[in-house]
This record gives structure tokens, sequence and C-alpha cells, in this order.
């Protein structure tokens, strides 16, 4: 497997808190679809709890875009029995519906919840305040994954 380039073809995938602050970082190369990166995203989160303990791996809930309703993702976050919050693709409901009862209900949808996928996005301006993370100069993917990484404990410490 080759090394990933820096610059414009890498990917770099986060997950938030609902302060905007950064709780998990992946790169992977440009071509490689955001969906794939869902699970190993998850797993890397690690919030430290007050005092002694392990610190904490699932969210209660998740908000993200249509480019995660797919039935994998539904079935992992069903066993880690976290809060659905994505909306469900039009496609995905129009072949649901056309296999009228043996379709099944449609996922649960706080929509209430939906409305703070902003969070993301925000995230990612934040970090590109760091101009080092906006230019994406660095030729290597872990580099790259360092300087996010950098960019995102100088977010956590300013909270």
């Amino acid at each position: 497997m080759s090394c990933s380039r820096g610059g414009f073809t890498s990917k770099l995938h986060l997950s938030t808190d609902g302060c905007w602050r950064p709780l998990s970082l992946v790169v992977t190369p440009g071509q490689r679809a955001e969906c794939t990166q869902f699970k190993p995203v998850l797993e890397k989160i690690r919030v430290p709890r007050p005092g002694l303990g392990r610190p904490r791996k699932k969210p209660d809930s998740l908000a993200a875009d249509r480019a995660y309703s797919n039935g994998t993702i539904r079935e992992y976050r069903r066993q880690r029995r976290i809060r659905n919050t994505i909306p469900e693709k039009t496609d995905s409901q129009a072949a649901r519906l056309r296999e009228g009862a043996r379709g099944g209900r449609p996922p649960g949808f706080a929509e209430d919840r939906c409305k703070k996928r902003d969070t993301v996005e925000r995230a990612v301006n934040r970090l590109k305040q760091s101009r080092a993370v906006a230019t994406r100069y660095d030729k290597r993917g872990y580099v790259f994954l360092g300087t996010a990484t950098a960019a995102a404990d100088a977010i956590r410490l300013r909270a």
C-alpha cells in the first residue's frame, strides 16, 4: 500500500462534539468514499472522564448527512445503540415504499437533532483557521494527520 499524499488528493474525516471541538480524525486518499470511514472515525473517539475511569467511546446521538444513510451504517448504529439523526435518502425511501409492507418501517429520525449537522462544518472551518491545515502542503498523509491533530488539540485547549 502506498502512502497517500497530503495535498488535494487527501480527505480529512472527523467527528466533533456539540461545541465544534474535533474528537477524532482520519486521513484517507481523496478518491475514498466518505461512508467507508464511518466506523474508523467513530472507533477513534476517546473522551476522558473527569477523575478515574475508562474514556467514553460511544456518542449518545449522531448527526450526519444523507451520505451516511445506508444499511451497514444503520446496522452498526443499532448495534452500538446510537440514536438515529441521519435523514433517509430519497431513492432508498422510494425503494422501501415500492416494497410495500415488506419494505419495513422508515428509520427513526429526530428532526430537532438533525439541525445540528452543521457542527462538523463549523469544526472544519475552525481547523482551517490554522494555515498549515488550510493549505495542505504536507506530502505524506501521516504528516498531514499530525498537522490536523495539532490544530485540533489547539482548538480543544482554547475551549
